[in-house]
């Protein structure tokens, strides 16, 4: 299974949360900075044909989004981080899909 690190000491804020994952992810330059383009990129992790990230999920495939140093990173964007999970899982579910997405944390 796939695995991302995310140092939180360098998410300060909302910018450098989107600067962060943009980087880890491979999101394209056209990645609207805000948490409705973040889902929208996560949620094609197994559809590599659509451009939206260099991090790509087989089939069955569960990325697991490693939080390192997660007690520095803001509660809101955290708890918005975990809102948002659930909503490329959702989506997933609603496809009749297995979730892409699970997170780990020292939090």
């Amino acid at each position: 299974m796939p695995v991302i690190r995310i140092d939180c000491t360098e998410i300060r804020d909302k910018e450098s949360f989107h600067d962060v994952f943009a980087r880890h992810m491979g999101f394209p330059s056209f990645y609207g900075r805000n948490m409705d383009a973040w889902i929208d990129c996560m949620s094609c992790l197994d559809s590599p044909s659509e451009g939206m990230t260099t991090v790509i999920c087989g089939p069955q495939d569960i990325l697991t989004i490693a939080l390192v140093n997660a007690e520095v990173l803001p509660a809101p964007i955290y708890r918005e981080l975990l809102e948002c999970t659930a909503i490329v899982n959702g989506r997933m579910i609603e496809a009749g899909e297995i979730p892409l997405l699970t997170i780990a944390s020292d939090r």
